[in-house]
């Protein structure tokens, strides 16, 4: 009955301060103690007993109610701060305050006269109480760096949110003033050797100061999407500067307490059924902070974290005209992680629980599976990206395959689901990333053994292989909306292609596939930028044939068997009436009636039509992926191995248009333009592939054919198939051979030396911030922590203007 009690004299307390017409006084102390020092409300009652309605009502008829209320908490969380929270009470009070300010602050943010609310000092702040030890009210802080700074305060305060190391006694308020947050550090990891013990009160008190401090840093959210913007979030630029005395210990401790969880524990079958586990709230709490506050708008990013890196010059020495280091504390702090136990750390933390969705048990649903993959592929993205030690660590050893395979996963099962178009970008991103560096095409050789749960043809063979399988389901069965994806994933094939020693027959011919149905006729005339996709399949095939040509039997017979594909290519008619003619005839042609020319009537093992989402799913629209020219930058592989960058307009095989692959818009928004095509045999396929389409009116003409068509590197293949193919057929009929096996042997004992052209160079694309992309991550990442945050539902129902919320 007492926690009845106080739920309604909670309510009772809304319910007069939306009633007062009269401005109540700040003085006042017995009215604002209502709503948190003589009640225990929940989390889940505030949201309840605290409707959106009456909220915007105070905002609007009694704005200086609303204000007072929020400095009236503020103020309690720094009394509490300040005083270290000694009894049960007044712990009481501070997360009362807590979860009113997490509810009350989304809607101070959704309207622009409010938000410049939190970043004046509220008049009246003289009084007795105010938040600023000094008397100047000119002096005082702004309020919403009283509050970040009591939060940082609360999250390092002892027997509230760490183990108090006094034996005992409450801790004194000048305690708090010095206090050494670095020895409270959560968890061990880096900088910190001992863990401390498991305290679920603790847990629970650190996850709900997050909760608050993401619902600050939500502002972003408010704001509509402007590429152009160079400033950074207020909230999180204050928190994560050298006005935060604990900014490196809460970095460590989140990055700690993410790395070193293990949700599977003893593995105990059904554990999770039968225990809450506090710790994984926090753990996804941590992550979603990280990923927020790790945001660094300058072009340097990465020359700014590779001067941090920089073991002859210490973080003391700074030169004038260079910075040491980002300004926002946790960007450098990721910078500068450079010991190898460190790294180690943090890649098996998060290879870990990137692969718990794919642990397999005799039990159904025996082991805990977490939901955060897309938060710890955000983070594992920011470490690549500003950390250039951390991405070599990956890459010096076989580790990167525990974040490849998971990544396949991913991008594999959500492939089909039109609400997860975010996750296919960010992995394919990351894949990107990675393929710019020489040792993943390297490390990709290594032989996959693994049994994943994974709906693709069996093979035997390497990662590169489950890779290049996995893209081609993708392209040929994955959703309408991935078309922009098609650039940048065969990119990733194109780097890493110089350095596969041997694919098996089922990536050849997949390989070959994608090539068939990209070299159709009317699917290169249909749209100004398709045939850049066989532009980038024959580069595959020339790196391959150039540098991998001993153990790559399987392609090279492959290409042997599917030559009239390349003399089709080579032969294409450029005249007026014959490009009418196979735009007309693709007209004509209902879709899943299968070419009687075509022999790609192969069914896609395993694969499946794209499904809609499940009825209900609420997805947040993305911003624009900028163009693959946009996102990467040419580097030519020296003998030495050195990597030369190449200027665009010079590169070897530039392609036809200057204005490379135009990134198509991907605002997950417009559905109404996939094409309803019947999934019937490798018609669908084509069918797809066919609308990567523009909507301004353009037709292919003689010219723009020519334009291209000249610049097809086809030289290595032609002169492949001038030399083998005669040599093929003469053991075939000499003896009498139908089995594959055989020539398959010839070709693996075979050698071109000496017959092809003069190696071409090796071209990398590699990885290229921007601000088109750096505006997608933000959009993707504030999407994603929305629609994770449903208990209780933060921002639900406000009005967000950085993305669209749409329920399918």
């Amino acid at each position: 009955m007492g926690n009845a009690d106080t739920k309604l004299h909670f309510r009772k307390a809304v319910i007069q301060l939306t009633t007062k017409t009269q401005p109540v006084e700040a003085t006042d102390d017995a009215f604002w103690d209502q709503f948190w020092a003589d009640s225990a409300t929940t989390v889940q009652d505030v949201f309840a007993l605290v409707p959106a309605a009456e909220i915007r009502a105070v905002r609007e008829e009694s704005p200086s109610n609303l204000a007072t209320l929020c400095y009236k908490a503020v103020e309690r969380l720094v009394q509490g701060a300040d005083s270290g929270c000694p009894s049960e009470k007044e712990r009481q009070i501070v997360l009362n305050c807590i979860r009113l300010l997490t509810r009350i602050l989304p809607y101070i943010f959704e309207d622009a006269d409010w938000r410049g609310f939190f970043w004046s000092t509220v008049p009246g702040a003289g009084r007795s109480g105010r938040l600023d030890e000094d008397g100047d009210d000119e002096e005082a802080r702004p309020l919403a760096e009283s509050l970040l700074l009591a939060i940082a305060d609360l999250l390092f305060c002892p027997d509230f949110t760490v183990q108090s190391h006094k034996k005992s006694g409450p801790d004194s308020a000048e305690d708090m003033q010095v206090i050494d947050s670095c020895e409270y550090i959560w968890e061990a990891g880096v900088g910190f050797a001992q863990s401390p013990p498991l305290n679920y009160h603790h847990d629970i008190n650190r996850t709900e100061l997050l909760k608050l401090l993401l619902t600050c840093f939500s502002e972003a959210m408010y704001l509509p999407p402007s590429s152009e913007s160079r400033t950074l979030n207020p909230w999180v630029g204050f928190f994560c500067s050298t006005e935060n005395r604990h900014a490196l210990p809460l970095f460590t401790s989140l990055l700690n307490v993410v790395c070193a969880y293990d949700p599977v524990g003893y593995g105990f079958p059904y554990n999770h059924l039968m225990f809450s586990d506090y710790r994984e709230q926090l753990v996804e709490q941590a992550v979603q902070i990280l990923v927020v506050t790790l945001e660094h708008e300058t072009k340097t990013a990465a020359s700014v974290a590779l001067q941090a890196l920089d073991t002859s010059t210490s973080p003391g020495a700074v030169e004038e005209q260079e910075p040491a280091g980002p300004d926002n504390l946790f960007v450098n702090y990721l910078s500068r992680i450079h010991r190898e136990e460190d790294l180690s750390f943090i890649l098996k933390g998060l290879a870990r629980l990137l692969n718990n969705p794919l642990v397999q048990t005799y039990l159904p649903k025996s082991t805990k599976r977490i939901n955060f993959y897309q938060e710890l592929l955000i983070l594992f993205w920011k470490f690549c990206d500003f950390n250039k030690k951390f991405l070599f660590f990956v890459l010096k050893s076989s580790d990167v395959l525990d974040m490849l395979v998971p990544i396949l996963f991913y991008l594999n099962n959500a492939r089909a689901d039109q609400s997860r178009v975010g996750l296919m970008h960010i992995g394919v991103f990351i894949l990107l990333l990675l393929s710019g560096e020489r040792n993943f095409g390297v490390r990709l050789n290594k032989p996959f053994t693994l049994r994943v749960p994974m709906d693709i043809p069996v093979f035997t063979g390497t990662h590169a292989d489950l890779l290049i399988v996995i893209f081609h389901k993708i392209i040929t069965s994955g959703h309408q909306r991935l078309q922009p994806l098609f650039d940048c994933l065969l990119t990733i094939i194109v780097n890493i292609s110089p350095y596969l020693k041997s694919l098996s027959m089922v990536t050849a011919s997949k390989m070959l596939h994608l090539l068939e149905a990209f070299s159709t006729p009317w699917f290169l005339l249909s749209a100004p930028q398709n045939h850049h996709l066989v532009f980038f399949l024959l580069e595959v095939f020339n790196n391959i044939i150039q540098y991998q040509f001993d153990g790559n039997c399987n392609l090279v017979y492959s290409i042997i068997r599917k030559r009239t594909v390349f003399h089709q290519l080579a032969n294409l008619p450029s005249d007026t009436v014959s490009i009418q003619r196979f735009l007309q005839k693709k007209k004509k042609e209902k879709p899943g009636i299968s070419r009687t020319n075509s022999s790609e009537i192969e069914t896609m093992e395993g694969s499946r039509p794209a499904v809609p989402a499940e009825p209900g799913t609420l997805k947040a629209s993305l911003e624009a992926t900028p163009g693959i020219d946009k996102i990467t930058e040419k580097s030519q592989v020296s003998q030495d191995g050195t990597m030369v960058t190449v200027p665009h307009l010079d590169s070897p095989q530039t392609n036809a248009d200057s204005s490379a692959i135009a990134g198509a818009s991907d605002t997950e928004s417009n559905s109404e333009r996939d094409l309803q095509v019947d999934h019937a045999e490798s018609e669908e396929t084509r069918s797809r592939l066919s609308s990567v389409s523009s909507s301004a009116p353009w037709t292919a003409n003689t010219d723009w054919v020519l334009s291209w068509k000249s610049k097809l590197p086809l030289q290595t293949i032609m002169r492949l198939l001038q030399v083998l193919v005669p040599q093929v057929e003469k053991i075939c009929i000499d003896k009498g051979l139908t089995d594959e096996s055989e020539i398959l042997k010839f070709l693996h004992h075979g050698t071109l030396v000496g017959l092809l052209p003069v190696p071409h160079p090796i071209l990398i694309r590699k990885y290229q911030a921007n601000a088109g992309t750096a505006m997608w991550f933000r959009t993707y990442m504030w999407g994603v922590i929305y629609l994770r945050n449903v208990d209780p539902p933060i921002w639900y129902d406000t009005d967000i203007r950085l993305f669209e919320i749409q329920r399918i």
